[in-house]
């Protein structure tokens, strides 16, 4: 069978080259190879109206850069890495990402915009609505530019997951299968946001999203869970049935109580006694769970005591035999229960001590979920809205006992950024709410909060590697995870930061990592001091290509 359109297409580029012939001058051969590009284009998949952005015209001029607000800053924990919130345009911080996150980020997971023709999506400072000829165009350049973006800074294992409803997922669909590849589509789940209700509905009670899923490459893999149970490993029997034991004082690595403040705690043994956890060399330890789980587990007569040949009492946690156990069970596509909209409402209620702070956030169920079967260290959600992300990457590395990195990109859109998502985190990471109320005994972590903002391309007064240079430190700090503090992370930019660090005597022998600047002339007796602490250059994937570009 024909193609017809194929046929119609080749008269078209018959007939167009026959104009060619006539027309010689450059204005119209450009027109000609213009009208040329479009028929010859792929001619199957998504076909929209691109438009450009206000970052997309702020390049042109600017550079993008990130400002710290150091009061932002959270150390609770000074040896860990630190995590970031970045506020401003996704587009301008997911940009600088690219220069130092490329190949690296594991995971993504996002909850964009869903562009339902109400007060949801904005663009250009304008809402989208339903009457809006190009709404779906729209919603589509601006995300291919952004998923572009994040599939060059996802690893070659990595993967990313978008919430996404109906109204914009078949579009979505085909947008991912163009930029990730239809062969590395990984699946879509189907979350069961809500039960009951749905009186608005005109047709269906809509109780359910789509989450979809991609790897970058094939290298990626999703974790499955197998424990091959065996009757005969669980030797202890009370009214439940058989059951084994599991220690619940913590031994091995990050075993102390510095490690873990909020999982040090007593409890009060048979004897009637206090007892603390103990690390393996004698000191303050911690518990395997944290302190609401150890006393559900008391409570609950799920703990197994036993005294060691010191005739100290130890606590286990009684794991009961199960048929199930032992099966290999594959996640599956639907979520029925894991969380619904109203368990993240009831939660950002309670972080926030009022109602209404934010409307539909995710739950952090759903983003365990994903942590759960995947790998790596590095989670990046670029649409961080109400910092769901964030919540549910600390209390996942407290349960699972991994160590975790977030990186939220948000706008501050009515203030979400600063009155919203870096509260929450705030919160959740000291457990006391702005008001001075306790939220929770906390889970300790590091933050940095950078701002996006601009410097011109083309300075009148300055060179532009002397604007730069004023922004590696940021640059630095968020590839590494790091703070530049000049002591145990130095960065040189000039003849004077060396003195001032590098021949300090108090300062040098301090000294983990060194990022020097590469115009700047040592002489042999320098470099042997830089060599010695293993230095390395300010990676010119920062601002090289727009140096360049100044001839500088």
């Amino acid at each position: 069978m024909p193609n017809l359109s194929q046929i119609k297409r080749q008269r078209m580029l018959d007939f167009l080259e026959k104009l060619k012939k006539e027309h010689t001058d450059d204005e119209s051969i450009r027109a000609f190879t213009e009208i040329e590009n479009q028929l010859r284009d792929k001619k199957y998949g998504l076909v929209w109206e691109e438009h450009s952005e206000r970052v997309d015209e702020m390049l042109e001029e600017n550079i993008p850069i990130f400002t710290e607000d150091a009061d932002r800053k959270i150390t609770a924990l000074p040896d860990a890495p630190y995590n970031f919130i970045l506020e401003g345009d996704n587009l301008q911080s997911l940009y600088l990402l690219q220069k130092t996150h490329r190949g690296k980020v594991d995971v993504i997971y996002i909850d964009p915009p869903y562009n339902t023709g109400g007060k949801d999506f904005i663009y250009e400072d304008k809402f989208i609505d339903s009457q809006d000829g190009y709404r779906h165009s729209k919603w589509l350049s601006f995300m291919a530019e952004r998923l572009e973006l994040a599939r060059s800074i996802l690893c070659n294992s990595g993967c990313i997951f978008i919430s996404i409803d109906a109204n914009e997922f078949a579009q979505l669909k085909l947008l991912c299968d163009n930029i990730f590849g239809e062969s590395n589509f990984i699946g879509c789940l189907i979350w069961r946001k809500k039960t009951g209700g749905g009186q608005t509905d005109e047709f269906f009670v809509t109780e359910h999203e789509y989450i979809m899923a991609y790897r970058k490459t094939p290298e990626f893999k999703w974790i499955e869970f197998t424990q091959q149970a065996n009757i005969n490993d669980y030797k202890y029997e009370d009214k439940r049935g058989k059951y084994k034991i599991v220690k619940l004082e913590k031994w091995g690595s990050s075993s102390h109580r510095e490690d873990r403040p909020t999982m040090y705690s007593s409890v009060i043994n048979p004897d009637g006694e206090e007892l603390f956890p103990i690390a393996p060399d004698g000191k303050p330890g911690r518990w395997r769970v944290g302190r609401n789980r150890l006393e559900r587990l008391i409570n609950d007569d799920r703990v197994h005591w036993q005294k060691d040949r010191t005739n100290r009492w130890i606590p286990y946690e009684k794991v009961y035999f199960s048929e199930s156990k032992g099966k290999l069970l594959k996640s599956r596509s639907i979520l029925y229960d894991v969380a619904e909209t109203g368990t993240a409402t009831k939660l950002l209620t309670n972080i926030f001590g009022k109602k209404d702070v934010f409307e539909n956030p995710k739950p952090i169920e759903i983003i365990k979920f994903i942590l759960k079967h995947t790998t790596g260290s590095i989670v990046l959600d670029f649409f961080a809205g109400s910092g769901s992300t964030a919540q549910a990457v600390m209390e996942f590395n407290i349960e699972e006992d991994a160590e975790r990195q977030f990186i939220l990109c948000t706008n501050n859109e009515n203030n979400i950024c600063t009155e919203v998502t870096y509260p929450r985190v705030r919160t959740v990471i000291t457990g006391f709410r702005a008001d001075g109320t306790q939220y929770s005994d906390g889970i300790p972590a590091n933050l940095k909060y950078f701002r996006c903002d601009w410097t011109p391309r083309k300075p009148e007064d300055y060179l532009l590697s002397n604007a730069l240079c004023l922004h590696i430190r940021e640059m630095i700090e968020l590839q590494h995870g790091i703070e530049v503090d000049n002591v145990r992370n130095v960065l040189i930019l000039n003849k004077d930061d060396y003195r001032r660090y590098v021949m300090d005597d108090t300062i040098y022998p301090q000294i983990e990592n060194i990022w020097v600047n590469q115009n700047i002339v040592f002489n042999s007796e320098e470099m042997e001091k830089l060599n010695a602490l293993g230095f390395k250059y300010i990676p010119r994937e920062f601002f090289g290509q727009e140096l360049r570009e100044a001839a500088e």
